[in-house]
């Protein structure tokens, strides 16, 4: 769950100001964790629920690594001192996250500042990393060419931004589930309103199932509609894979070649492709990705995205990566090559769509970072093996590009990002106004459970996010994440509006018309905001539920193993009964288990990439289960109408039908009855 120690960490800023220190250190291992957690999840496509171990394994590290702010800027320009102090932050998150291999590239004023690799492309080989050619895969970094594009035949005046996208789709109608269509600048926002899907198809490591269509791929995995469009943002690869559909059937090129022909070749991006597999000529380049098992470096096979490549099939070298942050940092120009015009590139980095008015929000394919009073717009992504960040600073014409292939590489890149403000531009002191006289009555409204709106609602998915949740409480008249020592405090400064106690970030919400708290986000993660849990949703209605049953049907073993000769000397319709609470009970205590042992301990790369034999023949127990307790109430009914037993007798064995139906609802409301794959 989301309030677990290592979350709570990373926001922790928050102690009074008696104990600034301690909680200035903690904070900064919350904030890691959920920026961590926004990281890989962007990245990965997979539940929350799944990579959240990985994350918060990665927090108390992190915090340890990120130096307090300077006291006074250091100088950008000069370029000795500005590698000096990138090399040393480099190779020190090397040592500290346990990564194998990595680069970096950054830009400042249309020109490369500083660039280098580290590491291996290929451990075995002692291959070095070479910043110039090797190839990094960067995920959902991805995006940012598909956005790209998508931008580029807007200024052509091919695709309108409020139009229906179903006018330019050939191939997949998406349905017309609310009034208000999906247009452009919903799937640029991530406000479509589709839900999360990908368990068994959202990746694969075999190339011998490559190259697959788009259209085929969208078409058979349809997400439904949950949200009308425009109203809240959820990150969607499917989004992105149907933006990256269009540009192939508007502009009548396949997608890997519009890419190809206008943007890597006018950026002069030689060693670039959003190809899978990556092209023969370029396959010398690729690096490779590495787990970590028994305290060495394991090479594993790199992932696919198949027909959702627009939303993450890039590999790319840092410098390659340098044209293009060039590009969009200097008005859509590298080289006197222009790939967008000003007015399209200022269109695409303008801020788009908000939950607060005063956090930072999403722009036309970027999101928003507000790092140390700096506007940064954004854009990262994670696969199993690589981790990638892209950092793009506006109005001070700087770009930040780093690659990691394998260890904590999102852990190393969210540190980096913060040495590299701190020490660049170090933060300003924040002030936090007095609390106003009914701050108690005020706060209660917030207080709740809340979820990514980045979930699943229809098929088996849904389960993966069964125990995400985050518990908003109230304490010395602050908003609480967490518990004890992790918890993190946040301020009330205006309506809506809460400022992180000791630290730098702030906390909004959302109302409707009636003025009751709706959605939640953090500004450090954009485009992974909440939503106020419904009861059947939150962990506080299910694991007591859940904890009763277990105990229930463990006392009815219990109590048969005790009184298996009474039992067997009762009349045939009693002993039945008997028999069949008992067979119940052995069930479901065998099909929690498994539930427990197989679908939670599943990796992401099983989760994501097959439907294993051992969860089809695990979907059967939760229907069997069913069956199960349908004949229990029916047995119940027939225990009262006949008098079985004494009457607390027939209450217990009530009792353990009630808890029966309940275990059944939880299956049912997980999408754990049935085999309900996207």
């Amino acid at each position: 769950m989301l309030t677990t120690k290592k979350m709570k960490h990373d926001r922790t800023r928050h102690a009074k100001t008696g104990m600034f220190t301690m909680a200035a250190a903690m904070k900064k291992k919350l904030v890691a964790g959920l920026i961590l957690l926004a990281f890989l999840v962007t990245g990965t496509g997979s539940s929350l629920f799944w990579v959240q171990g990985s994350v918060f394994a990665a927090v108390g590290e992190t915090s340890s690594q990120a130096a307090e702010p300077d006291a006074a800027p250091a100088d950008l320009n000069d370029p000795a001192a500005v590698a000096a102090f990138i090399d040393k932050v480099m190779k020190s998150n090397m040592n500290t996250f346990k990564i194998p291999g990595a680069v970096i590239s950054i830009v400042k004023d249309g020109k490369l500042l500083f660039t280098q690799g580290y590491g291996h492309s290929n451990i075995e080989e002692g291959s070095p990393i070479d910043p110039e050619t090797s190839l990094f895969r960067i995920a959902s970094t991805t995006k940012l060419f598909t956005w790209t594009a998508v931008m580029q035949l807007v200024e052509q005046g091919k695709i309108d931004l409020d139009t229906d996208i179903n006018s330019y789709l050939k191939t997949v109608k998406i349905p017309d589930t609310y009034e208000q269509p999906i247009t452009m600048r919903h799937l640029l926002t991530h406000t479509a309103g589709f839900e999360e899907g990908g368990v068994g198809y959202q990746i694969t490591t075999d190339p011998k199932k490559l190259p697959v269509s788009i259209s085929e791929t969208l078409d058979k995995h349809m997400l439904a509609r949950v949200r009308p469009p425009g109203e809240i943002v959820s990150y969607s690869n499917y989004g992105a894979a149907l933006a990256g559909l269009i540009v192939e059937e508007v502009s009548g090129l396949p997608f890997d070649d519009y890419i190809q022909k206008h943007i890597f070749d006018p950026l002069d991006m030689k060693y670039a492709t959003v190809q899978e597999p990556v092209p023969a000529s370029l396959e010398p380049y690729s690096v490779l990705g590495y787990a970590s098992k028994n305290d060495s470096f394991v090479n594993e096979p790199p992932t696919f995205e198949g027909g959702f490549r627009p939303a993450g099939s890039g590999s790319v070298s840092a410098i390659d990566m340098a044209h293009f942050m060039i590009a969009h940092l200097n008005k859509g120009s590298y080289k006197n090559k222009q790939i967008l015009n000003p007015e399209t590139a200022k269109l695409m980095h303008s801020t788009a769509f908000q939950l607060h008015k005063q956090l930072p929000g999403m722009a036309l394919g970027f999101y928003e970072l507000n790092m140390n009073g700096q506007r940064v717009i954004s854009h990262g992504g994670a696969d199993t093996l690589f981790n990638t960040q892209l950092y793009l600073v506006p109005d001070k014409q700087i770009g930040i590009f780093v690659s990691y292939s394998g260890g904590e590489g999102g852990g190393a890149a969210e540190n980096l990002a913060k040495a590299f403000f701190d020490h660049y531009f170090p933060a300003p002191e924040i002030q936090i106004p007095p609390l106003p006289s009914n701050i108690a009555e005020t706060l209660q409204k917030y207080a709740g459970s809340y979820k990514f709106t980045r979930r699943n609602f229809s098929d088996i998915d849904k389960f993966f996010s069964f125990m995400v949740e985050m518990k908003v409480t109230i304490s010395d008249d602050q908003l609480s994440i967490g518990e004890g020592e992790e918890r993190m405090l946040f301020a009330l400064i205006e309506p809506n509006l809460f400022q992180q106690v000791g630290g730098p970030h702030q906390l909004g919400f959302r109302t409707n018309a009636s003025g009751e708290i709706t959605q939640m986000g953090f500004d450090f993660m954009p485009d992974l905001p909440l939503e106020r849990a419904k009861l059947m949703d939150q962990t506080k209605l299910w694991f007591p539920l859940l904890g009763a049953a277990v105990v229930l049907f463990i006392s009815v073993l219990i109590g048969f193993a005790i009184r298996i000769r009474t039992v067997n000397k009762m009349d045939g319709p009693q002993k039945r009964a008997v028999w069949l609470s008992v067979a119940t009970a052995g069930w479901v205590l065998l099909t929690c288990i498994l539930t427990v042992t197989l679908l939670m301990n599943m990796d992401t790369l099983e989760r994501l990439s097959s439907t294993s034999t051992s969860v089809n023949i695990y979907l059967i127990m939760p229907i069997i289960f069913l069956g199960l307790t349908v004949a229990l109430l029916v047995s119940a009914i027939m225990a009262w109408k006949d008098k079985y037993w004494t009457v607390f007798m027939r209450v217990y064995y009530t009792l353990v039908v009630l808890a029966a139906i309940a275990l059944s609802l939880f299956f049912y409301h997980w999408n754990l009855i049935g085999w309900q794959f996207g």
